[in-house]
C-alpha cells in the first residue's frame, strides 16, 4: 500500500508548493479534487483537456517528485432535482474521467448523488427509515427512475475510457451503506466500487473492518480515505446520529470527525489495515482532513504519523512457515 494525501487540504498553496510539502512527509500518492465539493485549485480538467503543454506540465510536477496520482475526485451531486446544478456536477465527473485516460489514472471519486421524490422536485430528499410507507414509495421511484439509470449509463462510460468509479459511501446521499453500494454495483456493473471511509461508516454505527470485509470479498473496493470520527457518549443521547447540528456546534454535537488516532486508536487503525489487505486491496490509503480541533498542517502530519505505525506497505512473501 502506498499512504497519500487529499489535496485539497492545501488548495491555498500553489500545486508545486504543495506537492513539496507533501513529499517532505513521505508521501507517495496524491488525490486530485476537479471539481464538485473539493473544488478544482490545482486541477482543471476542461482546461487540461485542451491544452496538452499544461497537461504535460501537470503530470511532470507530480511525477517528478516520484508521487503517483490515486484519484481524480470530483465529489457533487449529479442527481441533483435542479437541472443546472445536476449538469455542473456530472460535467466535472466527464471531464474528470477523460482526464484520468490521459493520466492513466485509474480511479475517479465522487458521491452517488440524491435525487428529489418527483420530478418537479427542487431538492434532493434522502429517506432513511421505512415507515411511514411514503418513504418506501419515494426510495423506489429514485433507485428505479434516477439512480441505476444515471450510474449504469456512467459506468459504460468509464469503462470505455479504463477508469473505475469510486463512490464515497457518505450519509445525505443514495449510496452511503455497503448495501447501498452492492445494490447499485449488482445493476451498473463492476466498473462501479466503494471509496471507503471509516468516518462515514462509525457515525452510521458500521464498523469499518466488517465493511471492508464486506466490500472486500465483492472486489468493490475502488479506493480508500482516511479519517476518523469521535462520538460522544453523552450527545449522541440526545441527538442521536442523524444529528443535524453544523459541524461548528463541537462542543454539543453527537459526533464530529477527527484526524487519525485522535477518535480511535492506532490498534483500530491497524485492525482496518489488515482488513485491507486481507481482501486484497493493495493501492493507496488516502488522508482526509476535517477536524475542527486541529490546523490543517498539525492534523495532516498527526494523521501521516499514525498511519506510518501500521501502513502495510511491502508486498506479500511466501509463508516460510507453512
Amino acid at each position: 500500500m502506498k499512504l497519500g494525501v487529499f489535496m485539497v487540504l492545501f488548495g491555498g498553496r500553489k500545486l508545486e508548493d504543495a506537492l513539496d510539502y507533501v513529499v517532505s512527509k513521505g508521501l507517495k500518492a496524491v488525490e486530485i479534487g476537479t471539481g464538485g465539493n473539493p473544488g478544482n485549485a490545482h486541477c482543471k480538467p476542461a482546461e487540461l483537456l485542451k491544452d496538452e503543454a499544461a497537461l504535460k506540465q501537470f503530470k511532470d510536477a507530480i511525477e517528478s517528485r516520484g508521487l503517483t496520482i490515486s484519484s481524480l475526485s470530483c465529489h457533487g451531486n449529479p442527481l441533483h432535482p435542479q437541472k443546472h446544478l445536476a449538469q455542473a456536477d456530472h460535467e466535472d465527473f466527464v471531464n474528470s474521467v477523460l482526464l484520468a485516460e490521459r493520466l492513466g489514472v485509474e480511479v475517479v471519486t465522487t458521491f452517488s448523488g440524491c435525487p428529489g421524490d418527483h420530478e418537479d422536485a427542487k431538492y434532493p430528499n434522502w429517506p432513511v427509515a421505512p415507515w411511514p410507507n411514503d418513504y418506501q414509495e419515494v426510495l423506489a421511484w429514485q433507485w428505479e427512475n434516477k439512480v441505476i439509470p444515471y450510474w449504469t449509463e456512467q459506468a459504460k462510460f468509464a469503462k470505455e475510457h479504463n477508469v473505475k468509479i469510486a463512490l464515497e459511501l457518505h450519509g445525505g446521499f443514495s449510496v452511503h451503506t455497503p448495501a447501498t453500494l452492492l445494490r447499485l454495483r449488482e445493476a451498473a456493473g463492476e466498473t462501479i466500487g466503494a471509496n471507503l471511509d471509516p468516518s462515514h461508516m462509525w457515525w452510521q454505527g458500521i464498523d469499518p473492518v466488517q465493511a471492508i470485509h464486506i466490500l472486500g470479498r465483492e472486489g468493490a473496493i475502488h479506493h480508500f480515505h482516511a479519517k476518523d470520527t469521535v462520538i460522544d457518549p453523552i450527545n449522541v443521547n440526545k441527538y442521536g446520529l442523524t444529528d443535524m447540528q453544523s459541524y461548528t456546534n463541537m462542543l454539543d454535537r453527537a459526533w464530529q470527525f477527527r484526524s487519525v488516532g485522535y477518535g480511535h486508536d492506532v490498534k483500530t487503525w491497524a485492525d482496518i489495515i489488515s482488513a485491507l489487505r486481507l481482501v486484497g486491496y493493495d493501492y493507496v490509503v488516502s488522508i482526509e482532513h476535517e477536524d475542527g480541533l486541529m490546523s490543517v498542517e498539525e492534523g495532516f502530519s498527526k494523521a501521516v504519523q499514525n498511519l506510518q505505525q501500521v501502513l502495510i506497505e511491502e508486498p506479500l512473501g511466501e509463508m516460510w512457515w507453512v
